[in-house]
């Protein structure tokens, strides 16, 4: 071993021993081991690399620990104007859902019993006639996500020695790398493709039932949610589908109930009342999309159907909690007041939010920001695998960063905000976009960027 090598193991030798760092730590011992375990090991890797001994060794344990303590999942300032972010949890929650979220945590509930009788219940009831007013539909049921519906749907319907008929068109990929012809198979039916990539016809499926008699649990439509397809394509219709006497299963993806015409941007995104009108025997969305709710699967239609589903194997398997239960009863009830879902909402808010309303925001951020902050035009979207083409534009703030690192450095200091700010790199700057902040956000997005920008 040369001198240098001597040198090294000095200074590591000189490295205090776990135990005698976490007593120097005022947190339970298992934390404090914890953060002095990760101190010594950071230290004992940077001098081995070269670096020069840190002066305090107490202070990083300290800010280890700091660290530790901190939840992993954590409150987040949506400023990048993509709504439904599903990296950040999609939907946010109308305050009418966090109240009763809170007050379903408080204590015991009435989940699964009947307060009338003392008898068991079902904690469907807490939705069911809520969704099949909204509806139209003669029964409903929710589970714990949109995929979980489909797949429920498919088994329900289908199932092991049947088999499920989807256009070409239609076999699309969701979230997550989940794609329909792999949920068709772990419902044990067997996919029928029909038609082509670009063009589908009501003879194609026509065809299928002919050449398949009896063989046929369902006609499954999926609603391209997070692309499209234009120029030389053709779909069939779900009224037409319907006229087919075979079960259709109806995947809509994002579960819209708002009026468009309360919320125009909604006219390309199909809703839960056609379907239902049309006939379909299982209509399946996400609550966390465009319904702005919380995470969780819908399905409505028939009663005979959604029997099916409840009666199912998977459906306890894939049954919601009764904090997403409490959220969505409370975003629905909103529903009953059209113009009142369309305020208190926030993914409908966000959607349908005016350029007066977004320009006192954007003006807000920039005077409290001060010099660094600029004025421009952001384009927000809707985000969550739903309204892919739409662009919605309004003013926002841009953050010159000089500083080294620029742009990339600058976010990365807004995400280690006590309240992370999330936002958008675009043409060398940090741009904030005021519609996915909510009016009581801006002092904090503010406090978070000029902390970010101190020297």
């Amino acid at each position: 071993m040369g001198a240098r090598d001597d040198a090294a193991a000095a200074t590591l030798r000189g490295l205090p021993a776990v135990h005698e760092l976490a007593t120097a730590l005022a947190a339970p011992h298992s934390l404090a081991v914890a953060a002095a375990r990760l101190a010594i090991e950071e230290e004992r890797a940077d001098r081995r690399a070269g670096a020069r001994a840190r002066d305090d060794l107490t202070a990083r344990a300290r800010e280890l620990l700091e660290a530790l303590a901190q939840p992993s999942l954590r409150r987040v300032i949506n400023a990048t104007g993509v709504i439904l972010h599903t990296n950040l949890g999609r939907a946010p929650l109308a305050q009418a859902a966090r109240e009763a979220v809170a007050r379903a945590a408080e204590g015991y509930s009435n989940l699964e019993l009947d307060l009338d009788t003392g008898e068991r219940g079902s904690r469907q009831a807490h939705v069911e006639d809520l969704l099949t007013q909204l509806t139209g539909a003669a029964s409903a049921m929710v589970v714990n996500n949109g995929a979980a519906a489909v797949l429920l749907a498919a088994c329900a319907l289908a199932g092991p020695g049947r088999a499920i008929v989807v256009s070409r068109g239609q076999l699309v990929e969701i979230g997550g790398g989940f794609r329909i012809p792999e949920v068709i198979a772990a419902s044990g039916a067997r996919l029928i493709e029909v038609g082509t990539t670009n063009r589908t016809r009501l003879r194609d499926y026509e065809r299928a039932l002919e050449e398949h008699p009896g063989e046929i649990g369902a006609i499954m439509r999926v609603h391209p949610s997070n692309f499209r397809t234009i120029g030389f394509v053709e779909a069939v219709p779900v009224e037409a589908l319907c006229r087919l006497e075979t079960p259709v299963i109806d995947d809509i993806g994002s579960g819209v109930v708002a009026e468009a015409a309360l919320v125009p941007a909604l006219n390309d995104e199909p809703g839960l009342r056609r379907s239902v009108a049309a006939g379909a025997a299982l209509v399946c969305c996400s609550g966390d999309k465009l319904l702005g709710g919380p995470q969780a699967g819908v399905l409505v239609g028939h009663s005979d159907a959604v029997a099916a589903a409840r009666a199912h194997p998977l459906a306890r398997a894939v049954r919601i909690d009764k904090l997403s239960l409490a959220a969505l009863e409370a975003t629905l009830k909103l529903y009953r007041e059209p113009e009142r879902a369309v305020v208190e909402i926030p993914a409908l808010a966000m959607l349908s939010a005016s350029e007066a309303k977004l320009r006192v925001r954007a003006e807000r951020l920039r005077s409290g920001i001060g010099p660094a902050a600029v004025p421009v035009r952001c384009a927000g979207t809707a985000g969550g695998g739903a309204l892919p083409l739409l662009e919605l534009e309004g003013p926002g703030v841009a953050l010159a960063a000089e500083g080294e690192g620029g742009p990339v450095a600058l976010a990365r200091a807004l995400r280690g905000a006590a309240i992370p700010v999330l936002a958008r790199i675009h043409e060398g700057r940090v741009v904030l976009n005021p519609r996915t902040l909510a009016d009581d956000e801006i002092d904090l997005a503010v406090d978070a960027v000029r902390e970010a920008l101190r020297p």
